[in-house]
């Protein structure tokens, strides 16, 4: 019997349902189509002979044999990626830019993602307001930035909804009759024009009693008791709770979370079709779950502003 060989590609496309648990998402990462690693896997699965990964209509999960090859498989990947780099002179640096009010817990699976794909990327990551990280976009400082949908007009790769509500401490007290109190980033921040639009259109007075620098600060003043704000329902501070129907505010319409670059070149075109892939792999199905439990504490509390 000759020498077992593995063909990379084959290999990957193990590695990446693995990861994903989905054979679409999977080829989505790979910028393949799923009937394509289908093929590879099966032809990997028939030259170790041996079932890697159980698939139902269902489910996709790793074989008892799968699970003992993922860790060497993976080692295969990262140790061919190093010999590709080994005879390249090319410095590679992925520099992405997020927004700040879009950052949330997916970033380490982001990162991770990336490693991953590509051992050799030396990753920069900025988390700024959207205003800066454009400008760097234009200039030329960043390959790549995710931003809402309002900050930037121009086409991007779409991410998925972002939706919004009012949170505020479980003791925040409104007085009847007084204007709302608001916290908010300083007057250039996308959320806030949300908010504030949406607070005149309902005919609804407010009072801006905290400006933020930063997400961090308008979080911490939330969380303080000092006034009400608009999150993204996925990032809102945990200590808080939905305030919308208590206190009789208008209900905030949705954005899109937006992925722009202008890289052309197949590896990075690969890293961020794996950014896009892991970030909507991470965040769709909590965010789901989060809103539902947010909207029944939102149902549970008392009066509204007027009362």
């Amino acid at each position: 019997m000759g020498r077992l060989t593995l063909d990379v590609e084959a290999v990957q496309a193990f590695v990446t349902i693995a990861d994903f648990q989905s054979f679409t998402k999977a080829a989505e990462a790979l910028g393949t189509t799923q009937g394509a690693i289908s093929v590879k896997l099966k032809r990997l699965e028939e030259r170790l002979g041996c079932k890697l990964i159980e698939r139902t209509p269902r489910l996709v999960r790793l074989s008892a044999q799968g699970a003992v090859f993922l860790n060497a498989a993976r080692d295969f990947i990262a140790a061919h990626e190093r010999a590709l780099v080994a005879l390249s002179c090319e410095c590679r640096r992925f520099r992405l830019g997020i927004a700040e009010h879009v950052a949330g817990p997916e970033i380490p699976t982001l990162l991770a993602r990336l490693n991953e794909r590509d051992p050799a990327l030396t990753i920069e990551v900025r988390l700024e307001n959207s205003r800066s990280l454009l400008d760097a976009f234009d200039n030329g400082e960043l390959d790549a930035v995710i931003v809402r949908q309002e900050d930037d007009h121009r086409d991007g790769e779409d991410l998925g909804p972002e939706h919004f509500g009012w949170f505020a401490a479980p003791g925040f007290s409104q007085r009847p009759g007084e204007p709302l109190r608001l916290a908010a980033l300083a007057p250039c921040c996308g959320v806030r024009d949300i908010a504030t639009r949406a607070l005149g259109g309902a005919g609804i007075q407010w009072s801006e009693v905290f400006v933020g620098g930063g997400h961090a600060a308008v979080m911490a003043a939330v969380s303080a008791g000092l006034a009400v704000a608009a999150f993204s329902c996925r990032l809102a501070p945990p200590d808080t709770i939905a305030v919308g129907q208590r206190l009789g505010l208008p209900e905030l319409p949705s954005s899109r979370i937006m992925l722009h670059s202008t890289l052309s070149d197949r590896r990075s075109r690969e890293a961020l079709q794996t950014l896009a892939a892991a970030y909507r792999e991470h965040r769709a199905p909590k965010h789901a779950s989060q809103e539902a439990d947010r909207k029944g504490i939102d149902r549970e509390l008392g009066p509204s502003l007027g009362e």
